[in-house]
């Protein structure tokens, strides 16, 4: 089975092509190879390579920066989305496409399930919804809301020199603990983590599965506040943890973010596909290590 995966070169896309690459005949194009914005050459790359499933991993992702560059964040997330959509159906493949926890507005307490009304707060977490709509053009269709993205398949020599981008909440968390900084983080801010290599598996089984079309919620099982969070990865690197506990109103964010976001993942559970725990989820990330590629 051939698969095309776009955006190739980020976090997510970087796994994507390594993971699925034992299993199928795998082709990654990074954003300067194929731009979705670019009409013409997204329709005569798919009909060109001509791939059974196309998976979407793409992105605008700057939150903040997407409110003074709503264009370039609405281009990607939603009309490049449109793009590869309409491409997609007229070679009759599989369009797997991610979305995020951001098209929910925060007003509540129980993890949201994909049935419960989406809510954007801001420009990307707009841009994303609109994504979410073109994508489900495609009969058949995948798309996967994932959460606070963390973790690559690539290991590194040794835990003390863990080497991770600051680009991802968790990475950035594991940066000041073992260098013993302080560590802000949102005491009120609930989350359900995805940690990349999670996200692959589930996709791939999802594929293998032949699930029925339609929107999942891809994230490790439970929920947490992000001082919890950091403080298990304080425990799993055995360090101690100078935590500064902050609220969302103190952090004055330039975009607006859901203060509660944990998302349900039984609707993905029961077509057969189980997400460890996010405190699992961790521990594999600790334990092996990542050099690249965090959101």
């Amino acid at each position: 089975m051939r698969v095309l995966v776009t955006g190739s070169a980020g976090q997510l896309g970087t796994c994507m092509v390594k993971e699925l690459g034992s299993d199928f005949e795998v082709i990654g194009l990074t954003h300067s190879q194929l731009d979705l914005t670019d009409y013409p050459l997204v329709m005569e790359s798919l009909a060109r390579l001509s791939p059974e499933i196309v998976v979407n991993c793409a992105a605008y992702n700057a939150v903040d920066a997407a409110e003074d560059q709503s264009k370039e964040a609405l281009n990607l997330n939603a009309f490049g989305v449109q793009t590869l959509a309409r491409a997609t159906v007229e070679i009759g493949a599989c369009l797997v496409h991610y979305s995020t926890d951001f098209v929910f507005d925060g007003s509540t307490n129980t993890p949201y399930t994909e049935e419960d009304l989406p809510g954007p707060l801001g420009t990307y977490a707009a841009s994303k919804l609109l994504g979410e709509w073109f994508a489900q053009d495609v009969p058949r269709h995948y798309v996967l809301r994932v959460e606070s993205l963390f973790g690559g398949p690539a290991p590194v020599r040794r835990i003390d020199s863990l080497d991770t981008s600051p680009k991802s909440s968790v990475s950035r968390i594991v940066r000041s603990i073992l260098s013993g900084r302080e560590v802000n983080v949102f005491a009120d801010r609930t989350v359900s983590p995805s940690y990349v290599v999670d996200v692959v598996t589930a996709t791939r089984r999802l594929i293998e599965l032949d699930a029925p079309a339609g929107i999942y919620h891809c994230v490790n099982s439970g929920m947490a506040t992000w001082d919890v969070l950091a403080l298990e990865l304080a425990r799993l690197l055995g360090h101690e943890a100078n935590l500064v506990p902050m609220t969302m109103a103190k952090a004055k964010l330039r975009a607006k973010r859901p203060v509660f976001s944990a998302l349900s993942n039984a609707k993905l559970e029961r077509v057969g596909v189980v997400m460890p725990t996010w405190q699992d989820a961790l521990s594999r990330f600790v334990s092996v290590g990542t050099t690249y590629g965090f959101n």
